[in-house]
């Protein structure tokens, strides 16, 4: 039981390694006082660039991915079977430590690429599917937060299309998909509100 609480708070840990944040010290900024103060890739690429925006993504995918698939299978205080439900966990508290980071008085992004990280190893075959929802949804309201929120639904209705049963990485997805919801409640708002930014450079259909 010690090995498996050992992993899960390893699992936090690493996903509360903000890449937004590591980077910015190297620019002598926080990412968190500019743009929409959010510590994640949309904010970093609006306010550092492409290549700082780039780094962000992959240090955020990376540790989504690690926590699913290195941290569960670890030898540490004994070497019993893995929990089927262990990368699961791992995954989600991965998410959970970027968007509450302890070592960034819990302020960190909204867990859209770490989780992408967690669905590499979990579910490889629905990324593909996932990017074109994304893109398709930022086509046609060039809302990049709510082409966010309804990939992430797209995602536990393509697992349950492709495995046709209800099963523990469906859980999963809609678990993630309704947090992905929570962590964006501030784009919710200001898309009610008419202030939410549009990328119109990516719309298919313009406003004239």
């Amino acid at each position: 039981m010690l090995d498996i609480i050992f992993k899960l708070v390893l699992a936090y840990l690493i996903g509360s390694v903000s890449g937004s944040l590591l980077l910015g010290r190297l620019r002598n900024v926080d990412i968190r006082t500019v743009g929409s103060g959010n510590a994640g890739g949309t904010n970093a690429l609006r306010t550092q660039g492409k290549l700082f925006a780039l780094g962000v993504v992959v240090i955020d995918i990376g540790k989504g991915a690690l926590a699913a698939s290195v941290i569960p299978g670890l030898v540490l205080l004994s070497s019993e079977p893995v929990p089927v439900w262990l990368p699961y966990a791992c995954g989600a508290l991965s998410v959970v430590g970027h968007c509450y980071p302890i070592f960034y008085g819990f302020r960190g992004g909204k867990g859209a690429a770490t989780l992408v990280g967690t669905y590499l190893v979990l579910a490889p075959v629905i990324i593909l599917p996932m990017l074109a929802v994304w893109l398709l949804t930022i086509a046609l309201t060039g809302f990049v937060g709510l082409a966010t929120m309804v990939t992430g639904h797209a995602a536990w209705i393509l697992l349950l299309v492709i495995g046709g049963v209800v099963n523990a990485l469906v859980i999963y997805a809609v678990v993630m998909a309704l947090f992905v919801v929570y962590t964006h409640r501030s784009n919710i708002q200001r898309m009610r509100d008419g202030t939410e930014s549009q990328n119109t450079k990516l719309m298919v259909f313009k406003k004239t």
